[in-house]
């Protein structure tokens, strides 16, 4: 028995160590980092709250990016969110060769985040590139992308909804665990499809919906990749995202100490966003065999 007890913490040591090297000490030292002066070089100054009294106070660049970071978590998670159920709905549907259709619209979210896509998508968007090339075919007058403020955030609004294939999956399980029993019922009663997909399809995907917001919503502002490489968070910093600003900071001007301070602002800003999403919760949220209490 004590020999198997070792053996099972043997398996485990990798992930534990994996997780303490590089997951809880980084958490740790980049809040005690927040609360100094650090070039990497040189040994780092404690300064106290200097770094959040000036990122609060003076850094007008960070409002900008906080105020971009927000727009795009605005436009981004809801599309990518309502896409995914849209196309894990029509994926639902018993089809010949369903199962390929379903491998092609995952495909997307193994690529999307990879740099090389981004950097497809940067070409696909360019002046002379594909999506400019099929409106002039429809003789609409080309747009200026990557140099128009009205239009860049699109471009990576667009490539973050294009990842979607993890919630799609989720969504497609969900789907397939509302019991048929119900469609027949209402079928019967003369709903129509859409009915059915508002009545019965929704109120009891909730839970699924709740999770697939919350872990997009995390994703969208952590997003790098897209603003790093298509737009370089231009033009007049239309794109430039709080990942990004946390990525100059720290790595770019050496500044790693305002880095860590900008990191711990958007790690409250996600908590905050998350926990008031979990209160909000309550009152939309529907778990099966969950009694009615009135609210």
């Amino acid at each position: 028995m004590y020999e198997n007890k070792r053996l099972g913490f043997l398996f485990v040591l990798p992930f534990v160590l994996g997780v303490l090297g590089f997951k809880l000490f980084p958490f740790v030292m980049s809040f005690a980092l927040s609360f100094t002066q650090y070039d990497i070089i040189d040994p780092p100054i404690f300064t106290g709250l200097e770094n959040y009294r000036e990122l609060f106070g003076e850094d007008l660049l960070f409002r900008k990016s906080l105020g971009v970071t927000l727009l795009f978590a605005v436009l981004a998670v809801p599309l990518r969110v309502g896409f995914a159920l849209f196309i894990a709905h029509v994926l639902n549907f018993q089809l010949r060769g369903i199962n390929y259709f379903r491998a092609a619209f995952y495909l997307p979210s193994i690529l999307g985040g990879s740099i090389a896509v981004a950097v497809l998508w940067r070409f696909i968007f360019a002046k002379y590139g594909l999506v400019n090339g099929i409106l002039a075919k429809l003789n609409i007058e080309p747009i200026a992308w990557l140099a128009d403020e009205n239009f860049s955030m699109w471009t990576i609004v667009l490539l973050f909804t294009w990842q979607f294939g993890s919630a799609m999956v989720i969504f497609l399980a969900a789907l397939q665990n509302v019991p048929q029993s119900l469609y027949e019922a209402a079928e019967i009663d003369g709903a129509s499809r859409n009915q059915q997909f508002w009545k019965i399809t929704v109120p009891l995907i909730t839970p699924v919906i709740f999770f697939n917001m919350i872990m997009q919503m995390v994703q969208a502002f952590q997003e790098f990749n897209g603003p790093y490489a298509i737009t370089e968070g231009g033009p007049l910093n239309s794109t430039y995202v709080l990942a990004l600003y946390i990525y100059d900071q720290s790595f770019r001007f050496f500044n790693l100490g305002y880095g860590a301070a900008l990191s711990w602002v958007l790690f409250a800003l996600v908590a905050g966003l998350s926990a008031l999403s979990f209160w909000s919760s309550r009152y939309w949220v529907f778990y099966a065999g969950e009694k009615d209490d009135g609210r």
